[in-house]
């Protein structure tokens, strides 16, 4: 996890993939401050960074982490991940702690304020020593914490003793992956030897290609009723005639709105007037 930290508080690319550079915050709720600048000097020559924030303390869910972590993010409004090491040390104490519901409950808690600042939160969590032909069977409580997420990352040795293991990696936006790695023990790190499958990428798409074209740094903005955006799309050079329904293009980019922003940059905002429909597509500057 402080690998990972480090990183991403860098900009740098980690295993061969690229990161989104911003502020770090490290919960090591099983740590202390002396053992993490030990091993981050070990790692990467330095024991702190001015964008890898840590905590050794911290409110369980009941008790106000919630606020916590808001306070975090309006002083540091660049955050773009949060790592909660242990879910133990932050579960709320009473109740049906192993139940499916609660654990589902935990785990929404946190996407709801992911989602809310748009900020990666990663969890950490044991597993359990039974084994199971699927490896994330193994996860520690009942399948709430997985139905929850977004994701999950297992990660596993088959000797406590050995210096490899592998990365599982499955998630609701991408196609499985299995990552091998060897643990550098004289530098504390991981390193990638080996990938079972390539990260996936959508096929291009053309549509969504022609409508970030209609923004430029020249002019970042665009507004239009859905059928001014049909027609602006028919009128540009190197475009086939678009034969689509409004109501077709408008549920096409509500799906594709993430990929709009991600892939070229472009916003794009929906509102209802009483003329109808209005679109506005904004650029990014960030992205320009």
């Amino acid at each position: 996890m402080a690998q990972l930290g480090y990183h991403v508080s860098g900009g740098l690319p980690l295993w061969e993939y690229a990161t989104h550079k911003g502020t770090v915050l490290y919960l090591a709720l099983e740590d202390d401050y002396a053992r993490l600048q030990k091993r981050l000097s070990r790692r990467f020559g330095m024991d702190s960074t001015d964008s890898f924030h840590f905590a050794t303390h911290a409110k369980n869910l009941k008790e106000g982490l919630d606020g916590q972590l808001k306070k975090f993010m309006r002083e540091h409004s660049d955050t773009k991940l949060i790592i909660i090491d242990t879910l133990q040390k932050i579960r709320e104490v009473g109740g049906e702690k192993y139940s499916y519901a609660s654990d589902y409950e935990i785990v929404t808690k946190l996407k709801q304020f992911a989602d809310h600042h748009n900020v990666c939160i990663m969890l950490v969590h044991h597993t359990r020593k039974q084994s199971a032909d699927d490896s994330f069977d193994t996860i520690s409580g009942t399948n709430g914490l997985f139905g929850a997420a977004d994701g999950a990352f297992i990660m596993q040795k088959e000797k406590r003793t050995e210096n490899k293991a592998v990365l599982e990696i499955v998630g609701r936006d991408q196609q499985d992956q299995k990552l091998h790695l060897l643990f550098d023990r004289d530098r504390c790190i991981w390193q990638l030897t080996d990938r079972e499958t390539q990260l996936w990428k959508d096929s291009p798409d053309p549509l969504l290609e022609a409508v970030s074209k209609l923004v430029s740094p020249e002019h970042p903005e665009w507004t239009g009723s859905v059928t001014d955006l049909i027609d602006g799309l028919d009128r540009m050079d190197g475009i086939d005639k678009i034969e689509i329904q409004p109501n077709v293009l408008t549920r096409w980019l509500n799906v594709g709105a993430d990929r709009l922003w991600s892939e070229y940059g472009v916003r794009i905002e929906s509102s209802r007037t009483h003329a109808g429909r209005i679109v506005k597509l904004m650029l990014d500057k960030s992205e320009a």
